[in-house]
C-alpha cells in the first residue's frame, strides 16, 4: 500500500480514536439513561469505523464493505451553536454537541476525497464521510426531537 495512503489511514484511525473517546467521555457526565444509551451507540458506530479502516489499511476490506446510503442533510448542526460540554446539559444539547462532532468527521473525510483521484481510496473516503454523516442525521432527528417535541395539538 502507498506510504500517503498508510498515513491517512492512521490519520483516520486516530480520529476515530478520538471520537470514541470524547464519546466516552461524554457518556460518563450524562445523567438520562435514554442519553447514555445514545452516546455508547455512537460511541460503538466510531469503533466500527476504526475497525474497518485497520482492516483496509490490512489489505482486508474491498469494494463494497461500506455502501453509500441516501442521507437527509438537515443542516441544522451548522445554523446552531455547538454548546459547551458540561455536566448539567440537557439531552438535546448532548445531541448538538455530537451533530456538530459528526459534522467535523464528515467534513473531514470529504475534503479529503475530494483531493484524490477517482479511485478505490476516494470510494472509501466518501464511504466514511457518508457514514459520517448519517450519524450526523441521527443526532440531529434527536436533538429536534428533545428540542420541538410533538404536542397533542400537532
Amino acid at each position: 500500500m502507498d506510504k500517503n495512503l498508510l498515513t491517512l489511514i492512521d490519520t483516520a484511525i486516530q480520529r476515530e480514536e478520538a471520537a470514541y473517546a470524547f464519546y466516552m467521555a461524554l457518556h460518563g457526565r450524562v445523567l438520562d439513561a435514554g442519553v447514555k444509551d445514545t452516546i455508547q451507540w455512537i460511541a460503538g458506530e466510531e469503533q466500527k469505523h476504526r475497525a474497518f479502516l485497520i482492516k483496509y489499511r490490512e489489505g482486508g476490506y474491498g469494494q463494497g464493505e461500506l455502501r453509500l446510503s441516501d442521507v437527509v442533510y438537515y443542516k441544522i448542526a451548522e445554523h446552531q451553536a455547538e454548546p459547551t460540554v458540561s455536566t448539567d446539559m440537557s439531552s438535546s444539547e448532548v445531541y448538538l454537541v455530537a451533530a456538530h462532532r459528526e459534522s467535523r468527521s464528515h467534513r473531514f473525510y470529504a475534503e479529503l476525497a475530494n483531493q484524490h483521484p477517482a479511485g478505490d481510496v476516494r470510494d472509501m473516503l466518501l464511504k466514511m464521510a457518508n457514514e459520517e454523516l448519517k450519524h450526523k442525521e441521527k443526532m440531529e432527528y434527536l436533538y429536534t426531537n428533545t428540542t420541538f417535541p410533538q404536542t397533542s395539538g400537532g
